[in-house]
């Protein structure tokens, strides 16, 4: 996506800021900085919404692996999530089925151990 979506992400917290919203906007990470490795701006953001009571989504959020991850999260943590352009739940939220392209009869499981610890 041209310029990672930045300009979105600061419209979205610029227009959140003004409605009273206290924003940790995702793009201001890092100082901006896009040369990192993807697992570094992850496991910030990861922490940083961990913080959060609400995540807003931008609009195209289903085509970035990143928003996709930050959404299930955000339904696991048992957020509020909201559309990030009219600030109100997001409507038509799909299963996590959905975002992980399983199908709806698929479940998905995994453990993984190493010694006495499992994961």
């Amino acid at each position: 996506m041209p310029g990672h979506n930045f300009p979105a992400f600061r419209a979205a917290a610029e227009r959140l800021q003004r409605e009273g919203w206290e924003v940790v906007n995702p793009a201001e990470n890092f100082g901006g900085s896009t040369n990192l490795p993807r697992e570094a701006y992850m496991r910030v953001d990861v922490a940083q919404m961990t913080t959060c009571l609400a995540v807003a989504m931008l609009p195209g959020w289903r085509d970035s692996r990143g928003a996709r991850m930050e959404y299930l999260l955000a339904r696991e943590l048992g957020m509020r999530i909201l559309n990030a352009v009219t600030v109100e739940p997001l409507d038509d939220t799909p299963d996590a089925a959905v975002i992980l392209g399983l199908s709806p009869d698929h479940a998905c499981s995994v453990s993984m151990t190493n010694g006495s610890k499992q994961w």
